[in-house]
């Protein structure tokens, strides 16, 4: 490695001198444009920080109402484990059914959302704004509408899953049909297979190690999300953790969260091992 020592203006490298002005610029100086957006980003966000009414102040006078709230928590009670298990389980299955249905329906949009597959750009531009749509609004939305059309219960979250599903994974399926080797493809139009026969044989296999990553990761984001959907009556355990901490009963709330954290990991090691033996 090269001896580089300062010499008044100058640097030495390996006993020559070298002037700074030829040394390359490891952070190059911004133009007034670059500066100016600087500025004023860094402006934004401390009015921002105001507007918020951001304060380590208050963090630290309301830390021990947290230490008070923790205490309450703990020992965890036992009192209704069966009846927060089996809305465990539940919580579990609208992740799980949500997110197949949605992978489904996620390849279908991906095949209409690639600018390589689609049939026409009308489908092109149709599926991209549904899929835009299905990602822009919230889980949580999509889930106060399903109760107004199905009703209270697990069917309404698994279809706000579903939808939400399909705003995750139709984009990423899209862009892994179009990042494909065009070679298979060609070979297969030159023989003179069709463009779902080529859909199926060339592009779909070849975009799958991507598919099954995208699909597990998310399951395990339906999983976590399933949790706040029984918030607004789409079923899931989150119902019976707004009851107990409404009520006041912290010790059933810490059961809950505690059960909640284990079937998050669980589902994340499952996640990952399949990953891995199936990519």
């Amino acid at each position: 490695m090269a001896d580089r020592i300062r010499q008044g203006s100058q640097f030495v490298f390996d006993g020559q001198a070298t002037d700074p002005a030829l040394l390359p610029i490891r952070f190059p100086r911004p133009s007034a444009l670059s500066f100016a957006l600087y500025a004023a980003g860094l402006a934004f966000f401390i009015v921002s920080m105001r507007n918020i009414d951001f304060s380590l102040t208050e963090f630290v006078r309301g830390f021990p109402y947290i230490v008070d709230l923790v205490s309450e928590m703990f020992p965890p009670s036992l009192r209704r484990v069966d009846a927060v298990a089996l809305s465990l389980l539940e919580t579990l299955q609208m992740a799980l059914v949500g997110t197949v249905f949605g992978v489904a329906f996620s390849l279908v949009l991906g095949i209409l959302a690639s600018k390589s597959q689609t049939p026409n750009r009308g489908l092109y531009y149709l599926s991209r704004n549904l899929i835009a749509l299905f990602r822009t609004v919230p889980d949580l939305i999509w889930a106060l509408f399903f109760v107004v059309m199905v009703g209270l219960g697990p069917f309404a979250g698994t279809l706000a899953i579903m939808v939400d599903t399909m705003g995750f994974c139709g984009r990423f399926f899209a862009e892994a049909m179009e990042e494909v080797d065009k070679g298979p493809q060609e070979a297969l139009e030159s023989l003179g297979a069709s463009r779902l026969g080529t859909v199926i044989c060339a592009v779909i296999p070849a975009a799958l190690p991507s598919f099954v990553n995208t699909a597990l990761f998310s399951l395990e984001k339906a999983t976590r999300s399933s949790v706040v959907l029984g918030l607004v009556g789409a079923g899931s355990i989150g119902i019976e953790l707004k009851v107990s901490m409404d009520m006041f009963m912290y010790s059933e709330a810490s059961t809950i969260i505690l059960l909640i954290f284990a079937l998050v990991l669980l589902v994340e090691q499952l996640s990952s091992r399949l990953r891995k033996r199936i990519i």
